[in-house]
């Protein structure tokens, strides 16, 4: 049966929910505050509160632990500890190395040890923090490189070379060599982790959890309590933010308050206040280069060799695919002819990182972006002009389309998208006049950057790219739609909503997205990847495409023609030039005994990935951006501001222009924060000091540049997805490299960019005066 996205614009019975600027399913609930969350959730007669108990060393054998003054408390009800799981103490997504509970030794300073259970919030928390608990200290490992030069790893070293690049780096012209580092960046989603766990008969449990993976905190409780996962529904109906920080860490709070109900058969809630929050999860991965670069005189890379040590804290998480996914985005949007890139995951006694916005893609990119510069700096060129250079050739170029894990990369509009922002910003004039405002300015410097972003779009494990769903029709004509995705705010269950009400030819206002559910999708992967409308969009199609073609028969049965004939349109279905309402034939095929709800599934096709050799095709496709950024510093205190920032992006045929320009310009001040003022700081006793709003600055609305311009490029997806859309949750967070080059530019300034600025990220304000007091003194 044919689709009425394939008729023409013209055509009068064209109809199109999908790539309609739709507000978000949600937007007036959450402006009245209406919205609930895990938290907001009236809670059940008999509910109990949980708190943990925090440690407070970073490498310990517990020695003792004496809980009496806890119990003693009043309000509290019970304590626990790891020896109360009936099951397996541990939470780990890819290797079980990850306790629930502590048990023998801690691992980081605020690494759970014990839960305390009490009538109220406030009660449990306070008589957490009465353990007499005594430790024997062991050696800590808090810095990156340390363990690197331990050679303490929480996963085998990974290892990708292409080419020779020892003989093409000894036969370079010119050679770049060096040290770099990014820092690690706190997820800080405005609803904290929360788990609320309801006992259910015959030792069941229902929870309902704020997580991006419900299937695996399924899979987790099981484990924890001894019960097979049909007795364990996780139920998350939105969440308040996620960013990769409850794709696996939302497992350690949803164990412990399970735990709770399960010994107490009351219903437990566990929700965790922002310092604690803090203390126990993990952050993005800072990582730590070492790089060594051949070039010619344009610019031109030859050869790479690049080291890369990612902060994996003490236990595997995510960190394998993340380092995976930087190593397959260390050259974002250029050509690396001959390469050897080796990358490890550094144990140290930290909070164990984890998934992150970007998972990865962004620390691997931002190095090759940091290399370019150099190489400008060194040349003395634009840094537009040496990007451009080293672009992957167009799609029939085969000599330069091929990335170094052996994708052929046959969706490049990198040159044109460059091209029309660097056309549409004005870059060269803008260029020419910063130039001009910097020589009569001593203290006052301003700066101007233009970076792209390529994107690989699919998990980087192939099994995880698949999807379900379920579609209901009802007999009012109303539609209910399930899948295995999960909304934080990204506006997947609108997008996903958009796609039914498309395929069955009804208003969005007929169709409704239920609770995420692990009773009714089974085996769920994770929202994450950027893959959620991808997946679960697919998914939706199929089943409301398979209720759409019983319907098309029925009506052809009816008045003639043939199904594939049968046209959905507003609410309206036409068939050999009759008419009836979607209603009309919804009750009539009620009464024809005709099945009105459908399952659907989809799986990627064409991906696969040797992780041995590095080796394969991980990403459906790519996603392209670029954006100009334009900032002024202060040189005598190191402030700075964003003045105007210009983005391009490709969302392909959006599904919804609206959500994804939302997408698309917090994505930009989130990766502008990471960059410039979220720095982490760890004492020397390894205790996380910032750890809280006051210590840690994200970027507030103040930051935001007054001069906001952010377009969609007009393209179309080449490989089949949904709708020939692309993601725009993840990719955009690699736009804001453009401000933290364009700081760095306003600071070459100081020595009319005669040298390269020391300055690593994040760019705060003490980082930005110790590279211009550096470019000072080396005058």
């Amino acid at each position: 049966m044919s689709q009425t996205s394939n008729l023409s614009p013209t055509t009068e019975l064209e109809w199109t929910e999908a790539g309609r600027p739709h507000p978000h399913e949600s937007a007036v609930l959450h402006v009245c505050g209406n919205a609930n969350y895990t938290d907001d959730l009236p809670e059940l007669q008999g509910t109990l509160h949980a708190a943990l108990g925090l440690s407070a060393q970073a490498h310990a054998v517990i020695g003792n632990m004496n809980l009496e003054r806890v119990r003693q408390v009043p309000g509290v009800v019970a304590v626990f500890t790891a020896a109360d799981f009936p099951g397996d103490n541990q939470c780990g997504p890819i290797i079980r190395d990850d306790p629930i509970l502590a048990a023998e030794k801690v691992h980081y300073a605020g690494q759970p040890l014990f839960a305390v259970v009490a009538q109220t919030h406030e009660q449990a928390r306070r008589a957490a923090r009465l353990a007499d608990i005594t430790y024997h200290p062991l050696p800590a490992v808090l810095h990156a490189r340390e363990a690197d030069a331990a050679g303490s790893y929480v996963l085998p070293p990974m290892h990708l070379q292409r080419g020779n690049p020892e003989t093409a780096l000894e036969q370079a012209p010119l050679r770049l060599r060096g040290q770099w580092q990014v820092g690690g960046q706190e997820q800080f989603y405005l609803e904290g982790q929360i788990a609320y766990a309801i006992p259910a008969e015959g030792e069941g449990m229902h929870v309902v959890c704020s997580t991006q993976h419900p299937s695996e905190m399924q899979h987790v409780i099981a484990r924890a309590l001894g019960l097979a996962s049909h007795a364990v529904r996780v139920e998350c109906r939105r969440m308040g933010g996620g960013f990769g920080g409850k794709e696996s860490q939302s497992a350690l709070w949803a164990g412990v308050a399970t735990l709770c109900a399960h010994h107490l058969r009351r219903p437990v809630k566990l929700r965790a206040d922002r310092d604690d929050d803090m203390l126990v999860t993990g952050k993005r991965h800072d990582f730590h280069y070492d790089y060594d670069i051949g070039f010619n005189a344009d610019g031109r890379i030859l050869a790479a060799r690049i080291g890369m040590i990612a902060r994996a804290g003490f236990s595997a998480d995510l960190s394998g695919p993340v380092a995976t996914r930087a190593v397959c985005h260390v050259d974002n949007a250029y050509y690396l002819s001959d390469v050897d890139i080796r990358a490890v995951c550094a144990r140290t006694n930290t909070q164990s990182n984890t998934a992150f916005r970007g998972f990865g893609g962004p620390q691997g990119a931002i190095l090759i972006e940091y290399v370019i510069d150099e190489i400008a700096r060194q040349l003395d060129m634009d840094p537009l002009d040496v990007r451009t250079h080293n672009f992957y050739g167009r799609n029939d170029d085969e000599g330069r389309n091929i990335t170094h894990y052996g994708q052929k990369v046959a969706d490049n509009v990198i040159h044109e998208l460059v091209a029309e922002l660097e056309s549409s910003s004005d870059y060269r004039q803008r260029r020419t006049a910063i130039a001009a405002f910097n020589a009569t300015s001593p203290v006052l410097k301003k700066g101007l950057a233009l970076t792209p972003h390529k994107f690989g779009i699919a998990f980087n494990v192939t099994h995880l790219n698949q999807a379900g769903a379920l579609v209901h029709v009802y007999l009012d004509g109303s539609v209910s739609v399930n899948h295995g995705g999960t909304e934080m705010g990204q506006g997947l269950h609108t997008k996903v909503a958009q796609v039914v009400a498309h395929e069955l030819g009804i208003p969005l206002s007929a169709v409704r997205v239920s609770a995420t559910d692990t009773d009714k999708i089974a085996n769920t992967s994770a929202t994450a990847a950027s893959t959620g409308a991808d997946l679960n969009g697919k998914a939706a199609q199929d089943a409301a495409r398979q209720i759409r073609q019983k319907l098309a028969q029925l009506a052809a049965s009816r008045f003639g023609g043939m199904p594939d004939q049968v046209r959905f349109h507003a609410g309206t279905v036409v068939c050999n030039e009759q008419r009836c309402s979607f209603l009309e034939l919804i009750q009539h095929a009620y009464l024809a005994r005709v099945q009105l709800w459908s399952d659907g599934f989809y799986a990627t096709p064409d991906l696969h990935w040797n992780g041995n050799t590095m080796t394969g095709h991980p990403f459906s496709y790519y996603a392209y951006g670029a954006a100009v950024s334009e900032v002024i510093v202060d040189t005598l205190t190191g402030e700075w501001k964003l003045l105007r920032a210009d983005i391009l992006y490709d969302a392909g045929q959006s599904l919804n222009p609206a959500i994804d320009q939302g997408q698309i310009e917090g994505a930009f001040i989130q990766g502008m924060g990471w960059l410039t003022t979220e720095e982490l700081v760890w004492n020397s006793q390894g205790k996380l000091t910032t750890h809280a709003p006051s210590t840690y600055k994200i970027p507030a609305i103040s930051d935001c540049p007054a001069d906001f311009r952010v377009k969609l490029f007009a393209n179309r997806n080449v490989t089949d997805s949904i709708h020939r859309s692309k993601a725009v949750g993840e990719p955009p967070l690699l736009l804001p490299f453009s401000v933290f080059f364009a700081i760095r530019d306003a600071i070459a300034s100081v020595s009319v960019h005669r040298r390269s600025p020391p300055l690593t990220a994040p760019a705060t304000a003490e980082s930005i005066l110790r590279a211009i007091h550096a470019m000072h003194t080396s005058e």
